[in-house]
């Protein structure tokens, strides 16, 4: 706990920061405007490859070198990681500066919410996403030896700064900026966050193995392929993630702007329950990486047991409660009769995923804390490619719409099934071992 409620912190200020900015863009009452923040979503999802390719995969190699008390292999992974999220981030910025009107186009945005959109992510991506990229993976990296609270605290602080910046610049009462002023918050308390780190690591000097000195970069096989087996797959992961973001957003579009705003709604506050559960599989991952090392298997089942009742317990009750008043939660955010009515009923469809997502959360975050990035790939290709764009195309074709907001559903049901088979047979292959070793 200790481990995970930082984190689980981190990530709910994180969704509540896009909460304010899908919030505060929807007080205008223009569906435009929170269309723009929902077709740009995708862009921004996008960033977690890198984050996850150099944050998660380099985390992994650290606390799995610190498990066999190599010290030195942890601080040359952290550099190396972060350079290279550093030149993947700016490489970001560049490519979509460039070919930005294509991209607008593939993100589903038309004659109507293109400008709108172009501004949000001018913001946000041209200019944004070497500090928001940074900020990720920097807190994965000071996770990564046990400091999850030091590492949320700088996550936090930009996000609730990015929330006292919003009303200022999107409203008319203040730069009335509208979507284009959530996305300068954005970038600011990106920038902030990414200070507070670099602070951090100057005060640490001497007394963390996190490093991000390039005299530590090294470029040796066993660092670079420990840090690609986890964050390749991780990335591949999150790319299929923005695939079928914006095909459900492409699908969601051929109905106007007042069902992408819905949809954007429904997503959000799905998102708050989702991203606990998601920060509580973070959360433990140095503790799994850790025991998994040190061959430490029976407090590495405990903690993975542990885990799993207590998010699996908490969706369960979220889902209901959601379910039940999905239509107060819709109506929080806009006044438009017709966007809270489809929020309503995707909000419906989309929470009842939620107990069986958190059991894919978890196994994912096990394989990732283990070094077995292959079988994280795999749950990534069945869920989009193999389940829920397939999902997406059939509901849709079958109910037109609303069958949307059910494809999450079909999906993680099989995955959360194959999530117990194959976290069980993994604990009995390592109590095997470990028994055989002992013996």
């Amino acid at each position: 706990m200790t481990l995970a409620i930082p984190t689980i912190m981190s990530s709910l200020v994180m969704v509540l920061y896009n909460l304010a900015d899908t919030y505060f863009v929807g007080m205008l009452n223009d569906p435009i405007q929170n269309s723009a923040v929902t077709l740009a979503a995708p862009v921004l999802l996008a960033f977690n490859a890198v984050n996850n390719l150099f944050g998660v995969g380099a985390s992994s190699m650290m606390s799995r070198a610190l498990g066999r008390k190599d010290y030195e292999t942890v601080r040359c992974s952290s550099a190396l990681g972060f350079y290279c999220a550093l030149f993947s981030a700016a490489l970001f910025s560049i490519s979509f500066a460039a070919f930005a009107p294509a991209a607008l186009r593939v993100l589903g945005a038309d004659a109507s919410t293109e400008t709108a959109t172009a501004q949000y992510l001018r913001w946000t991506v041209t200019f944004g996403a070497v500090p928001s990229i940074l900020n990720v993976v920097l807190a994965y990296l000071v996770r990564s030896e046990g400091s999850s609270l030091n590492a949320s605290i700088g996550t936090m602080s930009g996000c609730v700064l990015n929330m006292i910046l919003d009303p200022i610049f999107i409203l008319p009462s203040g730069l009335g900026m509208g979507a284009a002023g959530a996305g300068l918050a954005t970038f600011i308390s990106n920038c902030a966050a990414c200070i507070y780190f670099f602070i951090l690591l100057a005060v640490k000097r001497g007394k963390t193995y996190v490093s991000v000195s390039p005299l530590r970069i090294r470029f040796r096989r066993d660092i670079i392929f420990g840090i690609c087996a986890v964050g390749i797959p991780a990335s591949i992961q999150n790319l299929l993630n923005v695939t079928g973001m914006t095909v459900l957003n492409n699908f969601t579009s051929a109905f106007g702007s007042d069902a992408v705003a819905a949809m954007g709604i429904a997503q959000k506050v799905n998102m708050v329950p989702v991203q606990i559960a998601l920060g509580f599989s973070q959360g433990i991952m140095p503790l799994v990486g850790y025991n998994y090392a040190s061959g430490s298997i029976d407090r590495m089942k405990r903690t993975i047991s542990f885990a799993a009742k207590i998010i699996i317990s908490f969706m369960v009750a979220v889902s209901i409660g959601y379910y039940i008043f999905a239509g107060s939660l819709s109506a929080l955010f806009m006044e438009n009769p017709a966007v809270v009515t489809y929020g309503t009923k995707f909000l419906r469809g989309l929470c009842l995923a939620m107990p069986f997502l958190c059991m894919d959360f978890l196994g994912v975050g096990v394989f990732q804390s283990c070094g077995l990035g292959k079988n994280a790939l795999l749950f990534a290709i069945l869920r989009k490619i193999v389940l829920e764009i397939p999902a997406l195309c059939i509901l849709n074709a079958l109910f037109p719409l609303y069958g949307l907001a059910y494809a999450q559903f079909s999906a993680e049901l099989v995955l959360s099934a194959a999530a117990v088979i194959v976290l069980y047979r993994l604990i009995k292959k390592l109590e095997a071992k470990n028994a055989g070793s002992i013996e």
